[in-house]
């Protein structure tokens, strides 16, 4: 057993999209989808900043699936195409999924999650990526999946592996001496929406 998680450290990251590309192309993610989605965070005017001027904050928060110990996307799903790998991971077999959509309504994370309205379309004239990425569907719901093709080959996912400021980190809480655990151990994070039980498996380092 494992238990793999994802660390961000705010200070490094500079908001430069490479989680988001490398990951919609490793994983041949369709046109108009993102699995990670960088938010800008402040300052004014921007919609959402933080703080009055001159006492103002800006930051870059990525956000997708946070993988949560107790997801409440999985207490929702009808047919148990949502559930949980024994690394950790929150995963979804588009093969049962039937496209309710139940897991989205449910997840406290808005945006973290794509539907396939129509079959999937590509830049070029099929899918791009890893030939190991799962095929994408018509109907059906995606997400981050922690890039399980490339783990399952001793890589980093490609959101970690890309990252040019070298603010991502991944790695196995259940280890103590994985990097992220070290991590956590020696500095201040935070984690989204803990008020609501779900206990992520992403945190951000502050």
């Amino acid at each position: 057993m494992s238990n793999y998680a994802i660390i961000t450290d705010l200070n490094r990251c500079t908001g430069c999209l490479a989680c988001t590309v490398a990951c919609k192309a490793i994983n041949g993610v369709d046109v108009g989808n993102f699995w990670i989605k960088t938010l800008r965070v402040g300052p004014h005017p921007i919609e959402g900043g933080s703080g009055t001027f001159p006492d103002v904050e800006m930051y870059f928060l990525p956000v997708q699936c946070q993988h949560c110990e107790n997801p409440a996307c999985l207490r929702v799903c009808p047919t148990g195409a949502t559930y949980k790998d024994e690394k950790g991971r929150v995963e979804i077999a588009y093969d049962k999924c039937i496209g309710c959509r139940m897991c989205v309504a449910a997840c406290p994370y808005t945006g973290v999650r794509s539907f396939n309205w129509e079959e999937p379309a590509y830049y070029a004239d099929f899918a791009l990526g890893d030939a190991d990425a799962a095929k994408h569907e018509k109907h059906t719901v995606e997400k981050c999946i922690f890039c399980t093709q490339r783990v399952a080959r001793g890589e980093q996912p490609a959101c970690v592996a890309d990252c040019i400021g070298r603010a991502r980190h991944f790695g196995d809480l259940d280890d103590p001496n994985s990097e992220v655990s070290r991590l956590l151990a020696s500095r201040e994070y935070t984690q989204l929406h803990t008020e609501f039980g779900t206990k992520p498996s992403v945190y951000y380092l502050v």
